[in-house]
């Protein structure tokens, strides 16, 4: 955490002393050395966030942000208080999570009402790594009690403690949103993850939020180790089951990353091999293989083909767009719309919604082609990763030679917010020779 380490860099800056044996005396600076080529002065791994002020964004230009409204982040707590999960390296820790720490609930509503005066405005994210329910709901009280019209979003670890009544304080107190790490729906998969809380407490909390008229998100993943492809779908019967109490959600695929327990005890999880591939530089992608394969390219296509069904069913959209979890967008449109907002707007085009127009557009390559092509660079990338376990721009282009190159046919596209590009076909054949801007200019006045 770098509060200490960038002030005793600026400080150094302001008395003109930005050199080698400057930085040589900060904890927590990689800096050059002229023998060994990079040195590190270790220091604390965290700070006491009793002693930090709130966050300071001035001299940001917070009219720039592309929000309609401000939203700002503000952490009341940091590091995690489970700290269990087998899945999770999350924070500065070698190993799971950085330790848990708060700033105190009084200091929080100060700190929240004073950030609204100065920077006018009532929303905010509280970003924390994963914030303790009982500090939340004192947090919420204390909102209240100061009669404060803050409202926030967060996450969530779903705990038995988020009764109705207790997410009752929370909208109360100014909640509009909580994602919660829900991981799976199978309770065997859940069991493996350590997550503490069973599959029936996670649903629970789910109904309870919702009927406080908090949105009440899901955060998912498949593919952790040994999870089978009914095991999979178990994920999607779950959220099905809660459809109606389920604001947005996201199923993401398992990433194993190095700190996680099932990186440091494979052979628990029916993991064989972990490995690095040779030209990551930076040692950020870890990959591994099962014992017993649990999924075939069929079950894989098969479990994607479930997730992507069932999620026509909400108006989900990528980060950092409105339909996404935890965004600014999202949380704004909860507090205009309310927490079924997605559920809503399912199925509705996005250009009606945000009262955009659509637009005829020139392609460069026909983005049908391109899809195979992106195909084939998967193939490649699948050989290099899983087959030579080596990456560097000569093995790619070795590869990325014997397959087709994508030719250039450019293309006329409608475009609208959100939708799929459709392909627009010219009464007077092909556009090549021909003015694209006076030809797209005939589509728009058409359209």
């Amino acid at each position: 955490e770098g509060e200490d380490t960038l002030l005793k860099m600026c400080e150094a800056f302001d008395a003109g002393k930005a050199d080698r044996t400057t930085w040589a005396s900060i904890n927590n600076v990689v800096h050059r050395d002229p023998l060994m080529g990079a040195k590190y002065r270790p220091g604390e791994a965290s700070v006491d966030m009793r002693t930090l002020p709130a966050p300071d964004f001035e001299g940001l230009p917070l009219h720039m942000y592309f929000s309609p409204q401000l939203v700002l982040p503000y952490d009341p707590t940091r590091g995690c208080y489970w700290g269990k999960c087998t899945f999770c390296h999350y924070g500065l820790a070698e190993v799971g999570t950085a330790s848990y720490r708060e700033r105190g609930v009084d200091t929080c509503v100060e700190h929240l009402q004073a950030m609204a005066a100065k920077y006018n405005t009532k929303t905010f994210y509280l970003s924390q790594d994963s914030v303790a329910p009982k500090t939340l709901v004192q947090l919420a009280e204390g909102l209240k009690e100061g009669k404060s019209d803050l409202r926030w979003a967060t996450d969530l670890k779903a705990e038995k403690y988020l009764t109705a009544e207790r997410a009752k304080v929370l909208r109360e107190g100014g909640a509009v949103a909580c994602a919660l790490g829900v991981e799976t729906g199978n309770q065997r998969v859940l069991s493996l993850i350590d997550k503490g809380a069973p599959v029936t407490v996670v649903g629970d909390v789910i109904e309870n939020l919702a009927a406080a008229g908090i949105a009440a998100e899901a955060m998912c993943f498949t593919g952790f180790p040994t999870e089978t492809l009914q095991e999979g779908l178990d994920t999607v019967r779950f959220l099905d089951q809660h459809r109606s109490s389920v604001a947005a959600f996201i199923i993401g695929e398992f990433d194993l990353t190095h700190g996680a327990l099932v990186a440091q005890m494979p052979a628990n999880f029916g993991i064989t091999d972990v490995w690095q591939v040779k030209g990551d530089r930076f040692g950020t992608g870890l990959f591994y293989e099962e014992q017993v394969p649990p999924k075939t390219e069929d079950d894989v296509a098969a479990l994607d083909d479930a997730v992507e069904t069932f999620s026509s069913k909400w108006m989900l959209r990528r980060y950092p767009w409105a339909g996404s979890l935890s965004t600014a967008h999202t949380i704004l449109y909860y507090e205009a719309f309310g927490p079924d907002v997605f559920r809503r707007f399912a199925g509705k085009g996005k250009a009606d919604l945000v009262g955009s127009q659509a637009r005829v557009v020139q392609a460069a390559f026909d983005l049908d082609q391109a899809a195979e092509s992106a195909q084939d660079e998967g193939v490649v990338w699948d050989d290099l990763v899983r087959l030579k376990r080596e990456v560097s721009r000569p093995a790619y282009d070795a590869q990325a030679q014997s397959l087709p190159q994508l030719p250039r046919s450019p293309q006329l596209y409608r475009i609208a917010a959100g939708m799929p590009p459709q392909r627009v076909k010219l009464r007077h054949g092909p556009l090549k020779g021909r003015r694209p801007n006076a030809a797209m200019n005939r589509m728009k006045s058409k359209h």
